[in-house]
C-alpha cells in the first residue's frame, strides 16, 4: 500500500487553527465527512474513542489519528498541517502541528496497522517534517507524502 493509495488532494488542509486536540480532531472529521461521505460527529467520535485509550501523538510534533468506521470502502486519509501546534499528550510531550489521521473499514485486519506503521515510519523523517511544515499547497504536502512514501518498500 502507497501513501498515495490512501491520500487524496482534497483530504489536505494547510494552515488550520485549533485551540486545543479536541478542535484538531474535529477539523480532521468534517475534511474525513466531506471526501469519504461519512457523518462528521460519527468519525469524531471515532477518533476522540481511540484518543482515549492513549495518545497517537508519536513525538516530533507529529500525530497519527485513526480509527475504523462503518460504511468506508478501503483504508483512507486526512493529513492537516495546524497554523499553532496544540498539546496532544504525545510521547515525548511536545505539541503537535503535524497530523496525519488514518480510517480504516471495520473489518480491515492487519491492513490497518501496516498503514499506520508506513506512516509512521515515513513522518520519522526529519527532513521530511520540515518540508511538510515549509510546504505552501496541498498538491506540494501531497508530493511530498507520496514521493517519500512510494520511495519506501512496503510495509
Amino acid at each position: 500500500m502507497q501513501i498515495g493509495d490512501l491520500l487524496d488532494r482534497n483530504a489536505i488542509a494547510l494552515r488550520i487553527s485549533a485551540a486545543n486536540k479536541r478542535q484538531a480532531l474535529a477539523v480532521i472529521a468534517e475534511i474525513a465527512a466531506r471526501n469519504l461521505g461519512l457523518d462528521a460527529g460519527d468519525v469524531l467520535d471515532a477518533l476522540a474513542e481511540r484518543e482515549q485509550a492513549g495518545s497517537t501523538g508519536v513525538g516530533h510534533g507529529v500525530a497519527a489519528p485513526h480509527a475504523r468506521l462503518e460504511g468506508l470502502g478501503r483504508m483512507r486519509g486526512v493529513f492537516v498541517r495546524l497554523e499553532q501546534p496544540v498539546e496532544f499528550e504525545a510521547v515525548d510531550d511536545q505539541p503537535v502541528d503535524l497530523i496525519f489521521a488514518l480510517f480504516a473499514p471495520m473489518d480491515a485486519g492487519a491492513e490497518h496497522l501496516r498503514a499506520l506503521a508506513r506512516v509512521s515510519r515515513l513522518l520519522r523523517q526529519v527532513d521530511l517534517r520540515e518540508q511538510l511544515r515549509q510546504a505552501r499547497t496541498a498538491d506540494a504536502i501531497h508530493a511530498l507524502l507520496v514521493h517519500d512514501g512510494a520511495a519506501r518498500p512496503a510495509a
